[in-house]
């Protein structure tokens, strides 16, 4: 099984639509392996988006991701980095299809909503950034013969 990192960013928290993205993975059958409300501070930021440092969208990046408690969890299943970014859909709301959550709720690309890894080695980075391995919860969906 394969796991990716996913945050609900601070609009999606404060546009009351953490349940209904959650409920789009889990309607997916993506396994929700560790999840927390928090607010990210400003080291953990930096480190999250250290390849965009000095780029002219970096300090208003840094600014929103703080601006609110965000929803950070881990989702696993079979090719879950690229179900995961086909799902959220183009960083930029506007190149999004209707149907990804992008394209349904987002309308600028530094607000757009979620982040998702890119890759199966920044999930793991992401992971160890977000989360100590106490927190990963280890279970068995009884669905998973069904998906």
């Amino acid at each position: 099984m394969e796991q990716t990192l996913v945050i609900l960013k601070p609009n999606a928290v404060q546009r009351e639509l953490i349940g209904e993205l959650i409920s789009k993975f889990e309607r997916r059958g993506m396994k929700i392996t560790a999840m927390k409300l928090s607010r990210i501070s400003l080291e953990t930021a930096e480190q999250h988006y250290r390849e965009h440092r000095g780029k002219q969208f970096y300090e208003d990046l840094i600014s929103f991701i703080r601006s609110g408690p965000s929803v950070i969890m881990i989702l696993e299943s079979l090719y879950a980095v690229d179900i995961v970014r086909s799902m959220v859909g183009a960083t930029n709301p506007a190149e999004a299809v209707p149907g990804s959550i992008r394209g349904d709720y987002a309308t600028s690309p530094g607000h757009n909503m979620i982040h998702a890894s890119d890759s199966v080695e920044s999930a793991k980075r992401e992971i160890e950034l977000f989360f100590k391995p106490e927190e990963l919860q280890e279970y068995r969906l009884a669905v998973r013969p069904w998906l």
